[in-house]
């Protein structure tokens, strides 16, 4: 997986399901905020064998410099923004990219 194909997406065709835009609107998440979060940030998990596509997790900012994550599946044609959330402490580390075990 490759952070640049996925921007590459980002500006080609970007198709956001349901359920992350039900999410994003409970979590006041922008969409001009999730793709700072990928245009900026870095994969910091990787899913090979999701189903229908492969994913990754991003880590990025939001417009306002607050951490972000974003799980994105994508094929050769599109990009799927699956969600996005505010990462925390009970669940990642302090860098919010190393989840706790």
């Amino acid at each position: 997986m490759n952070i640049k194909d996925i921007r590459r997406l980002l500006n080609k065709n970007v198709l956001w399901t349901t359920h992350c835009l039900q999410r994003m609107g409970e979590r006041d998440i922008k969409r001009s905020d999730v793709k700072n979060c990928i245009v900026n940030g870095e994969i910091i998990e990787e899913y090979p064998d999701d189903l229908p596509y492969p994913s990754c997790l991003v880590f990025g900012m939001t417009l306002e410099n607050k951490a972000l994550h974003v799980v994105v599946g994508f094929d050769a044609d599109a990009l799927y923004i699956i969600t996005a959330y505010y990462p925390t402490e009970d669940k990642f580390g302090a860098d919010l990219k190393t989840r706790r075990k």
